[in-house]
């Protein structure tokens, strides 16, 4: 099970284009709202998620956990309790951590970047605690996903099926949606 976590001001393609491709890909994603039972995206989007955070168990089923950027998306997700204890069980288990955009501050708030190549939104590197700016759109370090942002939530949705499924499967995914080069 792949938890994605939606917080007030969340970024909606940050969030969503993983939700969709890792379906796609077969995946059992839920959306885990951290505040409310609607949660509104920076851009006005009201979005229903499956569950809420409350009532999300942290055990053998999960995977892995998405944190979509945004804001104040980011800083809502940074101060809940039941996101701050999904990333250090998945750290614990190491299970996979994606970040993408604002987010990868939150991990670097928490010193899991230190030695560790990632990306984020321009901007935000001094949040990176410690950790090597990679040079790309979408970086992997041990169980880290990190990505730009929302320009680059297709490559980074297709990391995280990678990761989770195959390459095949991501290559399939690329294709079927005519993602061009």
């Amino acid at each position: 099970m792949i938890y994605v976590f939606l917080a007030e001001g969340f970024e909606e393609i940050e969030a969503l284009t993983p939700v969709d491709l890792l379906r796609r890909a077969g995946k059992k994603v839920v959306t885990v709202g951290v505040g409310d039972s609607v949660i509104v995206g920076s851009h006005g989007i009201p979005v229903v998620p499956d569950t809420i955070a409350q009532e999300a168990v942290l055990g053998d089923e999960l995977e892995m956990i998405v944190l979509p950027g945004g804001m104040p998306g980011t800083l809502n997700l940074e101060s809940s309790p039941y996101v701050q204890a999904a990333i250090d069980y998945c750290m614990d288990k190491n299970i996979i951590i994606g970040a993408i955009c604002a987010a990868p501050s939150i991990l670097g708030h928490k010193g899991l970047l230190r030695n560790k190549t990632a990306v984020c939104y321009e901007g935000f590197e001094t949040q990176l605690d410690g950790a090597k700016i990679g040079e790309g759109s979408v970086a992997v370090d041990g169980n880290i996903v990190t990505a730009r942002g929302a320009g680059v939530a297709t490559q980074f949705a297709l990391k995280l099926v990678e990761l989770s499924v195959s390459k095949a499967e991501s290559d399939r995914l690329f294709r079927a949606i005519l993602c061009e080069e």
